[in-house]
């Protein structure tokens, strides 16, 4: 293996280590010497790769970000309930990564109730505005009461199922959220 395959393979172990300890323990409460012990490399190591460590939540991040972006972009027709489908799958495709990004909401979420208020503050700002994207294409901007009500709850179908099913096969998953989420969106 040449040492640019080496150094490949070295920063895939590291973000898929980082990734599944965010999404168990949280960005905050997992340092580096931590991604170091999973992967069998020394702290100096993985910082080489990733320092500070915000870089290795950016390098996780960025194809969730693009991915949902597209997502927002396309054209649906109005069909809403097509749009609630893909969310749905995105979310579970993307589950570990927004684990990390909305964590346990009775611990503090991103920041898993510690004082790390930067990348809290970093990630807060894109969340609020993509939430609110998504509850507006479910709305068409110009809510009833009602149609308000049943997108934040089929939006919260997708949170917790996402959340709460880390262990449990995708396709079931996908499934049972999608069936969930128009549940509530068509009630």
């Amino acid at each position: 293996m040449t040492t640019s395959a080496e150094s490949a393979d070295t920063r895939a172990r590291i973000l898929a280590a980082a990734k599944r300890l965010f999404a168990a323990r949280g960005y905050a409460a997992t340092s580096l010497a931590d991604i170091a012990a999973a992967v069998g490399l020394s702290k100096t190591a993985v910082a080489y790769h990733f320092h500070p460590k915000d870089r290795l939540a950016e390098e996780l991040l960025t194809p969730a970000a693009e991915e949902i972006l597209t997502l927002l972009g396309r054209d649906f027709g109005g069909d809403r309930r097509a749009f609630l489908t893909e969310l749905a799958e995105f979310a579970v495709r993307h589950r570990e990564v927004i684990r990390l990004l909305l964590g346990d909401p009775l611990t503090g979420g991103f920041t898993g109730g510690t004082a790390d208020t930067r990348a809290a503050e970093v990630i807060a700002r894109p969340i609020a505005t993509f939430r609110d994207e998504i509850h507006a294409r479910l709305t068409g901007g110009d809510p009833s009461p009602e149609l308000a009500t049943r997108a934040w709850c089929a939006l919260g179908a997708i949170y917790s199922g996402v959340l709460w099913t880390m262990d449990h096969p995708e396709d079931v998953v996908v499934r049972t959220i999608t069936a969930s989420a128009l549940g509530a969106y068509e009630a």
